[in-house]
């Protein structure tokens, strides 16, 4: 069995966005922006009593809480962390999908998961660049974080946590409504 690269990174507990219009659609988002639905702003609720606790150790035990600054996760955490202060960082974007984005998924070549599909958009970012992106973000951590940002980043960075291989990163579920907590290379998902 090959050895797991896992990087030496504090605690995360990474929140994926709620429901969006253009997922309840099978649209693809990539850089580009829907509000959450109904169930989409119920998912972050739910997120909110499930962090509440923790949200609250990690904003005051010298860690960060950091959003991705696309509105779909600006509006998830919002609602999941009200009262908190956060850091909008650019790194957390979802992956760019070029000339996909806006498109319906069921127009788009099929491939074994979504992340492949993506990081396959002609003029888009490809997977390389947003491992390389999601892996600068983790080495800056300095302390116990929690993150807001996007599914197929969330994959990545789920992955590079637990040393996934890149070609299994898109195999990972993908839920939105709970948290990964992410922890010297284990990852538990916590639900309502």
């Amino acid at each position: 069995m090959p050895e797991r690269n896992i990087p030496d990174w504090p605690d995360i507990w990474f929140l994926r966005h709620g429901q969006t219009e253009w997922n309840l659609a099978g649209r693809i988002q990539g850089r580009l922006d829907s509000p959450l639905t109904a169930l989409g702003r119920a998912q972050a609720q739910q997120q909110a009593r499930l962090i509440q606790i923790i949200a609250a150790r990690v904003a005051f035990g010298g860690g960060g809480i950091y959003v991705s600054p696309l509105g779909r996760a600006r509006q998830t955490a919002a609602l999941a962390l009200a009262g908190y202060e956060t850091v909008m960082d650019a790194r957390l974007s979802e992956i760019d999908t070029g000339a996909w984005e806006g498109r319906l998924k069921a127009e788009l070549p099929h491939g074994a998961n979504d992340l492949e599909i993506y990081a396959a958009a002609p003029d888009g970012e490809g997977l390389e660049a947003l491992i390389a992106r999601v892996r600068t973000f983790g080495d800056t951590l300095a302390g116990p974080s929690i993150v807001v940002a996007h599914g197929l980043l969330g994959q990545v960075l789920r992955g590079l946590a637990t040393g996934v291989a890149p070609a299994q990163m898109g195999n990972q579920d993908n839920a939105q409504g709970c948290i990964y907590h992410l922890s010297g290379g284990v990852e538990k998902r916590l639900d309502a």
